[in-house]
């Protein structure tokens, strides 16, 4: 099967209860299949700067963001394939830079900066590697993925996404899936990803669910967890100190 390298779409993100979910697969059951990967667990590596530039200049919803992760679909060994991806979005519209690289090659080039090509998406990988100082990875976040194309359009994909999890201490895709929950139990994060819009179909749908679209950013409500323990460990130390104490 061949692994797509450069991606340009819309994305588009709902939260939606397992129950929604249920009724939507059936509303829409003729008109879409399974991805060729079924089921799969997700694995990211989110690189940022120690002062998390990128996350935060993110959560700024600016017209311009990029992020840059290292993913698998699973938990790899030496041999697997894992996708280093330059995700970018200007106006709404997604362009995604991927490398597919084993998973010891990718090691070698975070670790090292050992370049394992001099291809254009090395390229302009590397330089975004360069542009951000002393950029690393971050953030680990895993989730169970089920994935689906449109029976008449491939670049029409609907993915469903649960038991979001993430931790910040090894930060390595090999050290397993395993992270703290951050979406309950009962609800997962829908997304649809489109070249153009989406069919009357599977609009009809969405609304007679009364299914919106919102925003939800895995990366960035890892992110605001982390910072408000951090906040209330300050706060808790200042009152110790008795500082700052009511």
């Amino acid at each position: 099967m061949k692994i797509q390298t450069v991606f340009e779409r819309t994305e588009k993100k709902y939260i939606l209860t397992l129950s929604q979910r249920r009724r939507l697969l059936e509303m829409v059951n003729n008109y879409i299949k399974p991805d060729e990967y079924g089921e799969s667990t997700v694995c990211s590596l989110y690189f940022d700067t120690p002062d998390s530039r990128l996350i935060r200049q993110s959560m700024e919803k600016p017209v311009y963001k990029e992020k840059l992760r290292l993913r698998s679909y699973s938990t790899p060994k030496a041999g697997s394939n894992v996708f280093l991806e330059l995700k970018k979005k200007y106006n709404g519209v997604v362009y995604k830079r991927r490398k597919t690289l084993e998973y010891t090659v990718a090691k070698s080039y975070i670790e090292n900066g050992v370049l394992p090509d001099d291809s254009q998406i090395m390229r302009e990988i590397d330089w975004t590697m360069h542009y951000y100082k002393d950029i690393a990875p971050k953030m680990f976040i895993a989730y169970d993925r089920t994935a689906f194309y449109s029976k008449t359009d491939h670049e029409l994909r609907i993915t469903f996404d649960r038991n979001v999890r993430f931790r910040t201490d090894n930060l390595d895709l090999g050290k397993g899936h395993y992270g703290e929950r951050i979406l309950d139990r009962d609800l997962c994060i829908m997304e649809i990803k489109a070249l153009s819009a989406m069919p009357l179909w599977l609009t009809d749908a969405l609304s007679e669910l009364h299914v919106f679209p919102g925003t939800f950013s895995k990366y960035g409500t890892a992110y605001q967890i982390t910072e408000q323990r951090k906040n209330d460990y300050d706060d808790e130390f200042s009152c110790k100190g008795g500082l700052n104490c009511a």
